[in-house]
This record gives structure tokens, sequence and C-alpha cells, in this order.
């Protein structure tokens, strides 16, 4: 392995250990509501997040919380001598992808059916240090 590559290869296993990531999969909900709540905790303060999504009126905005709450251990499970509370951990990046469909089929008019599509998503949640 060349020296540049060798480099690399430890800054990124440096990067790894600052940061803690959490992952929900398959949650039923569709991935546009889920963008909506993400949206509103992307690049906050981490505990600020969680006071947001706590009072955040919207569903989806139950298992966002928790998830926070799992990458936020995760965290301190890497780091086990600092506290998560001092540090100033913030949400860096939260991606939604679309999970899997589930097709189901309703009657229509006429003896017709129509498609019903029940999506699920993907989060995951990347929390850094400031």
């Amino acid at each position: 392995m060349g020296a540049r590559k060798r480099e690399m290869a430890n800054r990124l296993k440096a990067d790894k250990k600052v940061t803690a990531v959490a992952k929900l999969n398959n949650e039923p909900s569709s991935p546009r509501k889920m963008r909506l709540v993400a949206d509103i905790i992307r690049g906050k303060d981490a505990f600020h997040a969680l006071n947001l999504l706590k009072f955040t009126r919207r569903h989806a905005a139950i298992p966002m919380e928790k998830l926070l709450r799992s990458a936020i251990a995760n965290w301190q499970a890497k780091n086990e001598g600092e506290d998560a509370s001092k540090v100033s951990l913030y949400v860096k990046d939260i991606l939604v992808d679309g999970g899997r469909t589930l097709k189901r089929i309703s009657p229509a008019p006429q003896g017709r059916a129509h498609r019903i599509r029940k999506r699920s998503n993907h989060v995951t949640i990347i929390l850094d240090k400031k």
C-alpha cells in the first residue's frame, strides 16, 4: 500500500471513531413524510434536535426521536470517557431512502382494480462533534 493510500485510510479510520451512525430500516411511512421531519433536524445540535422532535406534531417524529436517541447512545459507546451532554454533538447527516413497497389491490368502478402502494423507508443518522 502506498503512502497516500495509507494516510487516507488512517484519516477515514480516525473519522469513524468520532462519528456515530444509527439506522432504521423498513419504517412503515412514506419517505416524503419522513423527509419533512428530517429537514427540521438536519445540522442542528443533537439535544436541541431531540427537543424539536419531542414537540413536533408529525407522526414520523416518534421513530425519528427514537433513532436519534440510539445514535447518541452509539456515540457514547464509542467514546466512553466523554459525556454526550458536555460535548457539542450535532446531526452531521441524515438520509431518508425509499424502502420496500407493499403492493395491494383495491376495487375500482366498472370491474377495474387500482393499485395501492404502501411505502416504507430507511433512515440513517450520522452524529459528529463540532
